[in-house]
C-alpha cells in the first residue's frame, strides 16, 4: 500500500497548480490603500529600453557580485528593501534585510514553499533531460516544488531526520577524520604547511564523508595514490564547476532563458557529467549492500526499501550539495580559530576533556557560520501578495533574505566583526547573548518545511573533523586575510597560509 502510494509520485506529469492560496499577509499596520506599489520600492534607477541592466555592466552597482561586500553597499545606499525588475525572462527580485519582514514571509507561506535558486538545475532536470528522451519524474528537493516536492520530502524526511539513523555514522565519520589527519601529516613540508592545495584536500575529505553517509561505503578518496582522472576527482571538479558557472546564469541576467548561449551549453554538459558520475557511485553503493553483514540499515538501504527512484535522487542531491558546502565551512572555521589562538586553545581543552557534550565546539561552528557563511542567505518566491515595510509585494517575486549582511550589523550582534563563540553560550543578561538578536537574522540552515534536510549530517561531519584537527594540530595563519569570492556559494580563495603544527 505504502510503496504504491509513493510510486505514484514518480508518474506525475504535471504539478497541480490549484494549491496556491491568494490571501494577503499584512506586514505593517497600514491599510492596503496606503501601500506603495512595486515600482516605488527603492532600487537602482532604470533607463529606457534596458531597464536596470546597465547596473550589471562594468562599474555598475551589481557589476561585481563576486564581492561579498556588494550587497552590504546596496543596503547602505537603498535601505532594507531593494527592488530589481525582471530582465531576460528572470523574475523580479527583492533584497530584504529586515528580520521582521522576513519572519512575516516565512511564517505565512503556503503549504508548498517555493525556494528559488539553481534555476539551471531545475531546467536541466525537468526540461533538458525530457528533451533528451528521459521521462519526466520527481527530480529532488533542490529542483522540485509544489505537491511533487512535498510528497518527495515525505518519503525522505523519516530517514534523513531520524537521529538514530544519523548516529549510525558517528564511528565511520571519525575514521574518515582520522584518515584525513594522517594524510595531512604526511603532506606537510619542513614548515608544517601542506604541500597540496588545501581547498582540494578539504574537498576530498568532504566527498569521502558525504559519500560514506549517502552511499554507505568508503570511496577511498584519501588514498595517496588516487589518480588525477579518477571518478572521485572528476566529481569534485564537476561540483565545483557547477557552483561557480551556474551562478552566472542563475543569479545574473543572462540570455540563456531566451536562446541557448555557450555558457548555457557548458552548464548543461556539467550537469550531464554530474549525472553520469553519481550513477557510477550509486551503483557502487548498491553493490556494496550485497556484501553487508551488519543488521543496522543506513540511509541508502532504508530509502531503497521505500522507493528506488527516491533513493537515487537523494543520493545524487547529497553528492551535489554536501561537498563544497562542508569543505568551505571547515576552511573558514580553521582560519578563524587560527587567528584567535585563545579560542582555539579553549576548544582544544574541551575536546581533550573527552566529554560527550561539546558546547564550545558548537559555539565555534555557529560563530563561523555567522562571520563567514558558505551561503549568503535564504530565498523564497512569493505565492501570494505580501505587505512589507509599507509596500505591496506581488506574487511571483523572488525574495533574497540577506542573512549574512544582517548578521554583520551592530544592532543585531554587538561587536559583529569579532569572532566571539562565547556569544552562543552567554547568559540572557549578557549584552553579547545571541538571543538578543531577532531569530530571523541568523538562519544558516533555512527555516520551516524547506529547511536543509542534511543539517544534522553536515553538523556531525564538520564537528567530528574540526575536533580531530584541533586535537592533533595547533593551527596558525600568517599574512593578510584570505579573500572570499561569492558564487552560488562563498569560497575562501588562496593562498592558504595555514601552518599545522603537531600538538605535543
Amino acid at each position: 500500500m505504502q510503496k504504491s502510494k509513493f510510486k505514484s509520485l514518480f508518474n506525475l506529469a504535471t504539478v497541480n497548480k490549484n494549491w496556491i492560496r491568494t490571501a494577503t499577509e499584512t506586514g505593517t499596520a497600514a491599510s492596503s490603500q496606503n501601500l506603495k506599489p512595486w515600482k516605488e520600492i527603492p532600487g537602482p534607477p532604470s533607463l529606457p529600453f534596458i531597464g536596470q541592466l546597465h547596473h550589471f555592466m562594468s562599474a555598475g552597482a551589481f557589476s561585481d557580485m563576486r564581492d561579498p561586500l556588494t550587497t552590504m553597499k546596496l543596503i547602505e545606499k537603498y535601505g532594507p528593501i531593494i527592488r530589481l525588475d525582471s530582465m531576460f525572462g528572470k523574475r523580479p527580485l527583492l533584497f530584504l534585510s529586515d528580520p521582521e519582514s522576513i519572519e512575516i514571509v516565512l511564517r505565512n507561506e503556503n503549504n508548498y514553499p517555493i525556494r528559488p535558486g539553481f534555476e539551471s538545475l531545475e531546467y536541466y532536470r525537468k526540461d533538458y533531460r525530457k528533451n533528451k528522451g528521459i521521462k519526466f519524474r520527481a527530480t529532488g528537493l533542490i529542483s522540485d516544488h509544489g505537491e511533487v516536492w512535498q510528497e518527495f520530502r515525505s518519503i525522505v524526511n523519516p530517514v534523513m531526520l531520524q537521529p538514530k539513523t544519523i548516529k549510525l555514522y558517528t564511528k565511520v565519520l571519525d575514521e574518515v577524520a582520522l584518515d584525513m589527519i594522517t594524510r595531512m601529516r604526511a603532506n606537510r613540508d619542513e614548515y608544517n604547511m601542506l604541500t597540496k592545495e588545501l581547498d582540494k584536500e578539504m574537498n576530498l575529505w568532504a566527498l569521502e564523508s558525504t559519500g560514506t553517509v549517502a552511499l554507505g561505503l568508503r570511496l577511498n578518496c584519501l588514498d595517496p595514490n588516487l589518480p588525477a582522472n579518477s571518478p572521485e576527482w572528476q566529481l569534485i571538479q564537476c561540483v565545483h564547476e557547477l557552483f561557480t558557472t551556474s551562478n552566472q546564469i542563475d543569479f545574473i541576467p543572462n540570455l540563456w532563458r531566451l536562446i541557448p548561449t555557450p555558457l548555457y551549453r557548458k552548464v548543461m554538459r556539467a550537469y550531464e557529467s554530474h549525472d553520469r558520475l553519481t550513477k557510477y557511485f550509486i551503483k557502487k553503493g548498491k553493490d556494496n549492500l550485497k556484501y553487508k553483514t551488519d543488521t543496522e540499515k543506513g540511509i541508502l538501504e532504508k530509502l531503497l526499501e521505500i522507493n528506488e527512484e527516491a533513493a537515487h535522487i537523494m543520493a545524487s542531491d547529497m553528492l551535489f550539495a554536501g561537498v563544497d558546502t562542508a569543505s568551505n565551512t571547515v576552511m573558514a572555521t580553521l582560519y578563524l580559530l587560527a587567528k584567535h589562538q585563545k579560542k582555539q586553545n579553549l576548544l582544544r581543552e574541551e575536546i581533550m576533556s573527552n566529554s560527550e557534550r561539546r558546547p564550545y565546539l558548537r559555539a565555534c561552528m555557529k560563530e563561523s557560520l555567522r562571520l563567514m557563511p558558505v551561503v549568503a542567505g535564504n530565498a523564497r518566491r512569493t505565492t501570494k501578495v505580501f505587505h512589507l515595510l509599507g509596500y505591496e509585494i506581488p506574487k511571483g517575486v523572488d525574495i533574497i533574505f540577506a542573512h549574512r549582511e544582517m548578521a554583520m550589523m551592530e544592532k543585531h550582534f554587538p561587536r559583529p566583526n569579532e569572532y566571539i563563540p562565547e556569544r552562543w553560550l552567554a547568559a540572557k543578561d549578557d549584552p553579547l547573548y545571541y538571543g538578543n538578536a531577532h531569530p530571523f537574522v541568523y538562519v544558516p540552515f533555512g527555516f520551516g518545511a524547506r529547511a536543509c534536510i542534511g543539517r544534522r549530517i553536515a553538523e556531525l561531519e564538520m564537528d567530528t573533523f574540526i575536533a580531530r584537527l584541533i586535537e592533533n594540530f595547533q593551527v596558525y595563519w600568517f599574512g593578510p586575510p584570505p579573500k572570499t569570492v561569492q558564487h552560488s556559494l562563498n569560497y575562501m580563495k588562496g593562498p592558504y597560509n595555514f601552518v599545522f603544527k603537531d600538538v605535543k
